[in-house]
């Protein structure tokens, strides 16, 4: 087909302008410039002023930065310590029934956020009625149900909690009985069996749709989600394991850790807050663990048949200290950052 001259030059000039026009709209200065570097040159403002009869919560930080708790910076020379675990005991189980004494509660392997639809789910699907619900406090309270084989109607009080190790999740169910002070909730359940069952009925769903429930936002920012439990450093350098729970609640959890962290307690003084123990290391693990990769054959962990001193210190009757030393009989030295080592394969373990 011939093409006049005519049609030519418009041809030309349209490619021209449309080729100029790409500038004008995608290039550094264009109407569609890409602004993915902008943040990079975006200046500092000052925090705003609020007066000091003005309410400020609205101002606050949506998604603060949480403190980094387990860096530890030596004070000598830095030496790159030896690699530990993320998360040194770690259980193919998602859902557990946990029991100390007299005191049951469902201990989840998801965050908080992530436990507290399922639990609303779970509500709705068994048709309970809700009366009352604290995203802040991690609560909620199911209306008078009348239960099979029951005399009177009950209620129950459902509460989720940030549990020991980040992304981990508590759940307690409290029961009341219609017949008590309908106003006010009591310290521990009327019926231990139907607190019980709904425990058991609740863990059970939650391990049915884990990983498949949606996450609420306002429960995981209202629910502390930092864990209950860091390694810290005293005044003196000197490096330990705090954890938030009542003496008697660590002390088992310490126990059980230090079985799982390739300990063998050998003896316990629980007035005193202290267990002897020997570490095994490597040969401690009846399967594959984290220290095949570590040491190989003709390398042992240092410290293995040692024999140290776990000692938990009350701060108050929430908090406790744990701290790790040599026993006396031991034959080697102990180095900081070995009793760090330490101190964070046993805090893996803790739940």
């Amino acid at each position: 087909m011939n093409i006049s001259p005519l049609t030519r030059n418009l041809l030309a000039g349209t490619l021209l302008v449309s080729l100029s026009g790409c500038g004008y709209l995608f290039g550094d200065q264009g109407v569609f410039r890409d602004k993915s570097e902008d943040y990079k040159k975006a200046p500092d403002v000052p925090v705003i002023k609020v007066p000091d009869n003005k309410n400020t919560e609205a101002l606050q930080e949506i998604y603060p930065v949480p403190p980094v708790e387990n860096a530890l910076l030596a004070s000598e020379e830095f030496e790159v310590p030896r690699p530990t675990p993320l998360t040194a005991g770690a259980e193919d189980e998602i859902v557990r029934i946990q029991r100390l004494g007299e005191e049951s509660w469902v201990l989840v392997a998801e965050a908080p956020g992530q436990v507290w639809p399922q639990v609303r789910s779970f509500l709705a699907n068994a048709g309970i009625p809700v009366s009352r619900v604290d995203a802040r406090a991690g609560t909620m309270e199911t209306g008078w149900l009348a239960l099979e084989s029951a005399s009177m109607a009950s209620r129950f009080k459902v509460r989720i909690e940030q549990g020991v190790q980040r992304g981990s999740s508590e759940l307690h169910v409290l029961q009341q009985n219609q017949a008590g002070d309908i106003n006010s909730w009591p310290d521990g359940s009327d019926n231990a069996d139907q607190e019980s069952e709904m425990l058991k009925a609740i863990a059970q769903y939650i391990a049915n749709s884990a990983g498949t429930a949606p996450v609420s936002m306002v429960a995981e920012q209202a629910i502390n989600a930092t864990g209950k439990i860091s390694l810290q450093e005293n005044s003196a350098g000197e490096p330990y394991i705090q954890l938030t729970l009542p003496f008697d609640r660590a002390w088992a959890s310490l126990g059980r850790g230090l079985e799982k962290s390739t300990f063998e307690i050998t003896d316990r003084d629980r007035s005193s807050g202290v267990y002897y123990a020997t570490f095994l290391g490597p040969q401690g693990e009846e399967e594959d663990g984290w220290f095949d990769w570590l040491w190989d054959s003709d390398e042992d962990h240092p410290q293995a048949g040692q024999p140290f001193i776990i000692s938990v210190k009350s701060e108050d009757e929430n908090n406790v200290a744990i701290y790790l030393q040599h026993a006396k009989e031991a034959t080697s030295s102990l180095e900081k950052r070995e009793k760090q080592g330490l101190l964070t394969l046993i805090k893996g373990n803790i739940n």
